[in-house]
């Protein structure tokens, strides 16, 4: 039996591929920017790490935000979603032991239809 598809779930599947996309447009950003790509979409019970990666000895947990403008993808980077990153970033650390001594930041990317990502390193800090 097939459920009836409805416009929300149309505009839900829209909104997943625009923000893959957006993923897949940062990672090859940050790629071309030196760094090395450890993981996408690490999930865990607490929250999920759009991009893991690693430039210079420097490991950096990003998050992606796409939207209409830069701005708006700023903003969209609330206390509580920094916080689930944070907690997402521990349960990193506690898997890779080895990532554990180095130094690391929490990033973004915000990405823009028709223009360039923008990266925003050190964005946030987990001193919330």
């Amino acid at each position: 039996m097939n459920p009836v598809k409805t416009a929300d779930d149309a505009e839900r599947r829209i909104a997943f591929r625009f923000g893959l996309s957006a993923e897949s447009r940062a990672a090859a950003f940050l790629i071309a920017k030196g760094y090395r790509i450890l993981a996408r979409r690490f999930r865990t019970p607490l929250g999920e790490i759009d991009i893991v990666a690693r430039r210079r000895g420097v490991l950096v947990f990003v998050e992606v935000k796409a939207r209409e403008s830069f701005d708006s993808a700023a903003e969209a980077i609330g206390k509580r979603q920094q916080s689930r990153i944070i907690s997402a970033a521990q349960l990193w650390l506690a898997a890779h032991p080895e990532d554990a001594m180095r130094d690391m930041r929490f990033d973004a990317v915000l990405v823009v239809p028709g223009c360039l990502p923008r990266h925003l390193q050190a964005a946030f800090d987990a001193s919330l």
